[in-house]
């Protein structure tokens, strides 16, 4: 990623009035701070303000085309997300973004289990114009993504390529991606 390029964070928390450092905001100030990656850091306890936030970047941030990482600290398993103990398919999603993503790449971290069928990310990507979609096949089980999902970000400063970039990141972190199960839809 170049300087005027973004990650956009969305991280659901019980309630988004209370304001917490989480380890999500400390691993992005530490990308900021060590390797220069920019990133614009959201939080959200419902469907409407998962949808609100997106919206808001879509319509109302002129540097939005920058923006080439959607990075998604959200529970769920497989095919659902969970919000405020309610589910949503990602085709529900997929819908509610119809067009609106195009180019860019959705990251989830393993606070969700990200487990889909070929037909599941197909029709994820063909209807929201996402490049691709990536995340972990292993529960969270005390040990976070963080580390390999600042690993997996840095790598997009040197290239554009996602699968180059998937192949990278396995060469470097083989055990990790190993261990917490990389998956990437394209």
């Amino acid at each position: 990623m170049d300087s005027d390029t973004f990650i956009f964070c969305l991280e659901a928390v019980p309630d988004a009035e209370t304001v917490n450092t989480t380890e999500v905001v400390k691993n992005l100030e530490q990308l900021a701070f060590d390797q220069g990656i920019t990133s614009i850091y959201k939080t959200c306890d419902t469907i409407e303000g998962l949808e609100d936030s997106l919206n808001a970047l879509l319509y109302e941030d002129h540097n939005f085309k920058n923006y080439e990482i959607i990075y998604l600290v959200i529970q769920g398993e497989g095919n659902n997300i969970c919000l405020n103990e309610y589910y949503y398919s990602l085709e529900e999603i997929a819908e509610l973004f119809e067009g609106k993503m195009k180019g860019k790449i959705l990251h989830f971290a393993n606070a969700k289990v990200l487990d889909l069928s070929e037909e599941e990310a197909q029709y994820f990507l063909d209807i929201t114009g996402a490049r691709a979609i990536s995340g972990y096949g292993a529960a969270f089980n005390k040990l976070t993504s963080s580390n390999l999902d600042k690993a997996f970000f840095s790598l997009f400063e040197e290239q554009d390529n996602v699968v180059e970039i998937v192949e990278e990141l396995h060469q470097k972190y083989y055990a990790l991606c190993k261990l917490l199960d990389f998956r990437l839809y394209y």
